[in-house]
């Protein structure tokens, strides 16, 4: 739901920035780097309301590490927030991975460039397939250590 985004968001950034806490920005914004600019800040209250309904009715059918990368990537790219837009929806991404008993996905120093360039994709031109790609691997990468423990 919106309440437990902007709840996330608010614990994001507690003690940085408490004045913008869990509330949609009151501006526009550009981010450095990208292909494409986040929607007017006068629309932040429909485009949250459309994805929580796409959520709600929607998300279901999509296989479970699609479905993370599709709400990081749809979040990302409302950007409701002035600050904190990444992390918060990297940790629903990885929300979303847990719920359905997966590992969180992490996206490594290494791995930050090819992550930037398939978000940047995905939003600018709708090619979904490197970043879930990105996402599945990253995913696949986490089982290595239990893989190693249990010799397998």
């Amino acid at each position: 739901s919106e309440w437990q985004i902007r709840n996330i968001h608010q614990l994001i950034l507690k003690n940085i920035d408490d004045d913008n806490a869990g509330r949609y920005r009151q501006q526009n914004v550009l981010i450095s780097g990208a292909t494409t600019n986040p929607p007017d800040y006068t629309l932040l209250n429909d485009k949250m309301a459309q994805l929580v309904d796409w959520y709600n009715t929607e998300a279901h059918k999509l296989h479970p590490i699609e479905r993370a990368a599709k709400v990081h990537a749809d979040f990302v790219g409302i950007h409701p927030f002035i600050d904190g837009n990444g992390r918060t929806s990297r940790l629903l991404m990885n929300l979303e991975l847990l719920k359905a008993g997966y590992l969180p996905c992490v996206i490594t120093v290494e791995n930050r460039l090819a992550y930037y360039e398939a978000l940047d994709q995905w939003l600018a031109y709708g090619k979904t397939e490197a970043f879930i790609q990105l996402v599945s691997e990253a995913v696949l990468e986490g089982f290595k250590p239990y893989q190693v423990v249990l010799g397998i």
